[in-house]
């Protein structure tokens, strides 16, 4: 069995990738699983595949089996592309309710609610090979916040063909559509290589 090792702690975004790859003979690690792994990353990147990039590194070198990270974004036409590289920190870090009232709050006028969730994955492989993969989910973001699954700006997110967001969506539902299991899609094939 292969053992990767995420550069997160996020419990849900942990969730969202074992559930998305559990039938792979992979053995997925948070962070706190391993010991040691107690560091942060300053997030300062300029693009989303930048803040992986340093997430990645700075775990590969620590450890000797496999490590991946990645950096997702919500990207608003109307409001040049915010929150975008800045999402987790748009109005307080890492408070997603804040983050998600701000970003309501800023397009109050606007008509234009158009909108898409880009993440870039970053898997560095035992051998220090760096592989990239990006996802994408287009949409539009919600007049108010609806449903009670998912995390960050799923309840204000609407994917295209669809008229519920991420949060009213089962995990399955929205595992089969997002940027992040687009990504991870794009990504089993060279994973399951490794």
């Amino acid at each position: 069995m292969r053992e990767i090792v995420l550069s997160t702690d996020n419990i849900n975004k942990l969730r969202e990738i074992r559930e998305i790859l559990e039938d792979l003979d992979i053995k997925i690690y948070g962070k706190s699983d391993i010991e040691g792994l107690d560091f942060e990353v300053i997030e300062d990147g300029d693009t989303l595949y930048d803040n992986a990039l340093k997430k990645v590194s700075a775990m590969a070198e620590r450890v000797d089996f496999a490590v991946l990270a990645d950096d997702t974004g919500l990207f608003v036409k109307a409001l040049n592309g915010e929150p975008g590289v800045h999402s987790a920190r748009y109005a307080s870090e890492h408070d997603d309710k804040k983050n998600r009232e701000k970003l309501l709050n800023n397009l109050k006028d606007k008509e234009d609610r158009s909108a898409y969730f880009k993440t870039e994955i970053i898997l560095i492989d035992e051998d220090k090979n760096i592989i990239p993969i990006e996802g994408v989910c287009t949409g539009k973001i919600s007049l108010e916040e609806r449903g009670d699954n998912g995390f960050g700006y799923d309840s204000i997110f609407i994917p295209d063909g669809f008229d519920k967001t991420f949060a009213e969506m089962s995990h399955e539902e929205k595992n089969q559509i997002s940027h992040r299991s687009r990504a991870l899609k794009n990504l089993r094939d060279k994973i399951s290589n490794l």
